[in-house]
């Protein structure tokens, strides 16, 4: 999976180098290609934003630097992702559909936006990652890089990702883990999970997740 970003701000996303994400770059799993839309500025002090038509507070990103950007990096194969507060929310069946393209071109706005103009030219789909507003699109495109990458094969094991919060195909959140010591702070392990009978465990974790679901998330149950 190739995972191509635009962006103003490249040195955030520094922290994907680390942990599971890290090592899927360093096994060439995924490839994270950062592309600073400020070197596509056309003037010398790289300025890549302007006032708005109509007038209003803060800045609007010039859509021409934005599409030489893109023009960069673009390929036939490429589904291009606009990281906006209008797009539609992710969830886990949008992250296992976008984990079957082949390249993904992520597009990260700042201050006030994006020039519509070039919004409507390249962008394929927009999508949040929640219903607020943050101060630009990096975090968000981090945060689908993450969940995406995730489902790429080999990244981590196919059984982590099936028995999951959200990707057990019946909308209930994951059961409770437990790890040694056995007793800590008084409290035992549940005594299921040492007995070995696989059959109770299975039957243990599925009562335990519509549990959790229903105090936690009871929405999810109505779906």
């Amino acid at each position: 999976m190739k995972f191509d970003v635009l962006t103003l701000f490249p040195e955030m996303f520094s922290s994907l180098n680390e942990s599971i994400i890290g090592k899927a770059i360093e096994r060439d799993l995924i490839n994270i290609n950062l592309i600073n839309i400020r070197d596509f500025s056309k003037d010398k002090h790289k300025n890549v934003d302007d006032t708005p038509y109509g007038g209003g507070a803060g800045m609007v990103i010039r859509p021409d630097v934005v599409y030489d950007a893109y023009n960069s990096v673009k390929s036939d194969e490429a589904k291009v992702i606009y990281m906006s507060p209008q797009g539609k929310v992710l969830n886990q069946n949008k992250v296992i559909e976008l984990s079957k393209e082949k390249h993904l071109i992520l597009l990260c706005g700042h201050y006030e936006g994006i020039d519509q103009r070039v919004l409507d030219e390249i962008v394929d789909e927009e999508i949040s990652i929640g219903d607020y507003v943050l101060t630009g699109g990096e975090i968000p495109a981090m945060v689908l890089i993450d969940s995406v990458s995730r489902y790429i094969e080999g990244v981590i094991s196919e059984e982590s990702t099936s028995e999951e919060s959200f990707s057990n195909g019946n909308n209930l959140l994951e059961y409770p883990q437990y790890t040694r010591p056995e007793v800590f702070n008084g409290v035992k392990v549940p005594e299921v999970l040492i007995s070995g009978h696989h059959e109770n465990i299975r039957k243990w974790r599925e009562e335990q997740a519509l549990q959790i679901t229903k105090k936690k998330r009871p929405e999810l149950l109505e779906k």
